[in-house]
């Protein structure tokens, strides 16, 4: 076993959750030798075809990485390790969004401006049959040219933005892909709407955190939306909030409320941040198609949760 590869007890956790095969298309290769080359690529940033020859030929591992970006496979995966934390009441919910910078490389740019190509033909089998799957498998989005990939422009070139979600342990929840200059309150309420964590047995995903925290999101159209889902905030008051609400007197109405020591607690999606972009595939973005950049993620994302 190399460094980075998947210890016994984390491919045990993680392979009952797997892709089965449609047997139609011959023997496949061993999923855990493609996910180990996966995953040293996440953790390394080295180049497909420099891949070391344990993992295989490097056009299976990179094809694999690209066919579960896009049918969905990793944030199913990550949701299915979610679930199995959930039911040990392992998930701390008390919640916190982010956003954060990443530089990309300048291979990360060319993509086509067409849209991707279907990803099965008509009347093929599902690639998950019979693994409780959550996200449903879709067409990956893109083909708009830079800013249909997740890539914004700015005076150091090319950049992504990744929000997330992070629970109180410091593992994400949910991630999301957007151009760099995306501004973060446009996606404070996609991010907390795309947690869904599923039950062991019957019944809905929970979706729904104990609490969230952050000050980039302290206005009142982010309160009022957590209010109507009955999500509790800790969201301290602008300064220049404030003084407009004062200014206008009774009228301002009454300040909103604030726990000054859950709101100590937000830096878990900080750390959470710096766990991912541990992973250099991450920190800095290699892949053309955002929705790919969104699966190395989610196996980065996959990682923490299989490693803490």
């Amino acid at each position: 076993m190399g460094r980075g590869d998947l210890s016994d007890a984390e491919w045990e956790r993680l392979r009952p959750f797997l892709p089965a095969s449609n047997r139609r298309c011959g023997r496949r290769r061993d999923h855990r030798q493609v996910i180990d080359g996966i995953l040293h690529r996440v953790r390394t940033g080295v180049q497909w075809r420099d891949l070391p020859e344990r993992f295989g030929p490097w056009k299976t591992v990179c094809e694999r990485h690209r066919l579960w970006s896009a049918d969905g496979t990793w944030e199913r995966l990550l949701q299915q390790i979610q679930a199995a934390a959930d039911a040990a009441d392992e998930i701390d919910w008390n919640v916190a969004v982010d956003s954060t910078i990443v530089r990309a490389h300048q291979h990360a740019a060319g993509a086509h401006t067409e849209p991707p190509p279907a990803l099965a033909p008509k009347g093929a089998e599902p690639r998950t049959p019979g693994r409780n799957a959550v996200a449903e498998p879709r067409r990956p989005p893109g083909g708009g040219g830079a800013r249909g990939e997740g890539l914004g422009r700015s005076r150091g070139g090319f950049t992504t933005k990744l929000h997330l979600s992070a629970d109180g342990r410091c593992r994400p929840l949910s991630l999301i892909v957007t151009p760099g200059q995306r501004a973060d309150r446009t996606q404070f309420k996609p991010v907390p709407e795309k947690i869904r964590v599923p039950k062991a047995g019957p019944g809905r995903p929970r979706k729904r955190p104990d609490s969230v925290a952050d000050k980039t999101y302290s206005n009142r159209p982010c309160r009022e939306y957590l209010r109507r889902r009955g999500v509790r905030h800790t969201i301290p008051e602008k300064t220049d909030s404030q003084a407009a609400r004062l200014r206008k007197g009774s009228r301002g109405g009454r300040p909103p409320g604030f726990d000054e020591e859950r709101y100590k607690k937000r830096n878990t999606v900080e750390r959470t941040i710096n766990r991912l972009k541990q992973h250099r595939a991450v920190a800095t973005r290699y892949d053309k198609r955002g929705y790919v950049f969104l699966g190395t993620a989610a196996a980065a994302a996959l990682t923490i949760w299989l490693r803490t």
